[in-house]
């Protein structure tokens, strides 16, 4: 009976798909952002799969959100295509010592309220990050003890101990650079309500659950925007964001699913462009309490669950097994972690039935929709996987912000399901947010961990991440399932290549 389950569950889920295919045409309404000009505007719609979390560029992670940030924002220092380091709101900076970093300030900049940017907001905008522990980019700027001022255009950023990523992290998300000024005067719920930054594109709307828009910042200090307006949509269904995208409704989506995309190639108008991401799908399990607390629960889990059937029933064969979060290509990465499945349901009934578990279990699993790519077809096939082997499993699946919001608060139950990028590239990134996710504590993967944070040998970093990737594989706080592909659908009249980061930045974006 429960493999008829299985399948059942399998064959609702094909279905689904059959289905969205014939979703209903998009409404007149939804059409009426779209087009070359509208008038006589230079008008970009992009459909997402979520809405932003909001304006604080310190307190999210996520890439979505900060793909619409960006647009808005700068960061100190930038990185290209090819995640090399560019001048952006720093036009040099040097290594004094192995705790001290000297940036030199481009001069001319202004604030989208015409406010000057100085050191002073430099100084404002990382010790924020740096010493508030409530914000979610805490951790990944923690190191940084303190920022001196030595005149306004010069600053130096002092670690707290030798730090060999630096500039990697001031040049990703939560180092946007914010209005000291402005939100002295006006406080910082002002700010978020009327955000401001020194970016290519300033504030203009923002809908809640419906679309942001920005509009083109005629003072910005670069090359001048390419767009009169940007309206980035809140679509999570993804049946109707490829809907809006066929009848004009959007000139380009993101998280097209592998199912839709002939549909959208045999179109005259659109096409889709598919592209690496650094974006690894895992589950995350909670190792101080309940069920999964037990190692050899967390080993039963991992074993039932199949990737290969989960990569080819929902991703058309495009997404890779592994058992590490660190893909090839990133800094630390152990290739041969990378490629790899443990799926053996016999010795998951096994380790159960040593477990104590012999007439099975209960646990609560969190999902989401909309978050990433087939994110609660997963989570449903997943635990029907877990049912296989006498595992039942409470699921709730959730709308991407109100899941956010739960696994900030540390009360998803069990488990739940991610897909996490590395906008860093290097393997320090992915693990602040291990003992958050799991209260996993190994003082030999923490040690392991904090040698490599300040190391600043590469070979010797790469063997400590390397170290750790193999405990985490045995003992499994977290277990990693496949990394994913990126997939755009877009309107032809556009030109766009995507960015391994997944990050959007509309100038990048041209009409032919």
């Amino acid at each position: 009976m429960k493999r008829i389950a299985f399948l059942s569950l399998a064959l609702i889920i094909a279905l689904s798909v059959v289905l969205a295919g014939c979703s209903k045409p998009a409404s007149k309404g939804a059409a009426e952002t779209k087009g070359k000009e509208k008038d006589g505007q230079k008008v970009l719609t992009i459909a997402r799969s979520g809405d932003v979390l909001g304006f604080d560029v310190h307190n999210h992670g996520t890439t979505s959100t900060e793909s619409v940030h960006v647009n808005m924002f700068n960061y100190l220092v930038k990185k290209d295509r090819d995640g090399k380091f560019q001048p952006d709101l720093a036009v040099s900076w040097e290594n004094l010592n192995p705790t001290t970093w000297r940036f030199k300030l481009r001069e001319g900049v202004k604030f989208h309220n015409g406010d000057p940017f100085t050191a002073a907001d430099v100084k404002y905008s990382l010790e924020r990050v740096a010493k508030d522990a409530k914000l979610v980019e805490y951790g990944n700027y923690k190191q940084i003890k303190e920022v001196n001022i030595v005149d306004d255009r010069t600053v130096d950023v002092i670690t707290n101990e030798a730090e060999p990523v630096l500039l990697s992290r001031l040049s990703r998300l939560g180092s946007s650079m914010l209005p000291s000024k402005y939100i002295k005067e006006k406080g910082f719920d002002e700010f978020l309500k009327n955000p401001v930054g020194t970016g290519p594109y300033k504030f203009s709307e923002w809908i809640r659950d419906d679309r942001v828009t920005l509009v083109k910042n005629n003072d910005y200090f670069g090359e001048k925007g390419k767009w009169d307006k940007l309206v980035f949509r809140s679509i999570p269904e993804e049946a109707t964001r490829v809907s809006e995208l066929l009848t004009g409704g959007v000139d380009m989506a993101v998280q097209i699913p592998p199912t839709d995309m002939k549909r959208i190639n045999n179109l005259d108008s659109t096409q889709t462009l598919s592209g690496p991401s650094t974006r690894v799908m895992m589950l995350a399990l909670r190792t101080t309490s309940g069920p999964t607390a037990d190692p050899r629960v967390r080993e039963a889990i991992d074993l039932a669950i199949n990737k290969k059937a989960l990569i080819s029933s929902l991703f058309e064969g495009d997404g890779k097994e592994t058992l590490t979060p660190i893909i090839p290509g990133i800094f630390g990465a152990k290739p041969d972690l990378f490629g790899k499945s443990n799926y053996n349901p016999e010795r998951a009934k096994q380790l159960l039935k040593e477990a104590g578990y012999e007439k099975g279990l209960t646990i609560s699993f969190t999902g989401s929709v909309g978050k990433s790519l087939k994110d609660k077809e997963t989570s449903e096939l997943i635990a029907a996987m877990l049912e296989e082997v006498g595992i039942k499993v409470k699921l709730e699946i959730l709308e991407s912000s109100k899941f956010n919001d739960k696994r900030n608060a540390g009360t998803t139950g069990d488990m739940f399901l991610v897909a996490y990028s590395n906008s860093m590239f290097d393997a320090a990134l992915l693990y602040k947010r291990l003992n958050p996710d799991t209260g996993y504590n190994n003082p030999e993967v923490t040690k392991l961990l904090s040698d490599a944070e300040k190391n600043m040998n590469p070979g010797e970093r790469e063997k400590n991440y390397q170290q750790v990737q193999d405990i985490l594989a045995k003992e499994r706080p977290q277990i990693y399932l496949l990394q994913l592909g990126a997939n755009y659908g877009i309107n032809k009249r556009i030109n766009f290549t995507p960015r391994i980061d997944e990050i959007t930045y509309a100038d990048e974006i041209t009409l032919k």
